[in-house]
């Protein structure tokens, strides 16, 4: 699924896709550092959208990427500026956490 050009997978995907035991991917946060104190997604890599900018090349280009937020706007803009740097494996989690915590999948908190 597409959504403006920019590739989306819904949260139940992503879980499956960080789970996958050949190639699993990995997800990247880019909520800001108080939002990730408050509920996070174990295993997750935090990158936040105000140091993307100066951060993203951190990112591995031979690992599926999955980019999320807080409801996908900010991992939206995060992953369509992926894919216009060269990364072809990446996706936006649509809904973001809160879609995550919506159908249950586990969190960490505090």
């Amino acid at each position: 699924m597409t959504t403006k050009g920019i590739p989306q997978v819904d949260v139940l995907y992503a879980d499956i896709r960080r789970r996958d035991p050949l190639r699993p991917a990995m997800l990247v946060d880019v909520r800001e550092p108080d939002e990730v104190a408050e509920v996070r997604v174990a295993g997750a890599t935090q990158i936040p959208f105000s140091e993307i900018g100066a951060r993203f090349t951190e990112l591995p280009r031979d690992v599926p990427l999955l980019v999320f937020c807080a409801s996908g706007s900010r991992s939206a803009a995060v992953t369509s500026h992926l894919i216009e740097n060269g990364w072809t494996d990446v996706a936006n989690v649509a809904g973001g956490i809160v879609n995550w915590e919506r159908v249950g999948l586990p969190v960490e908190r505090g």
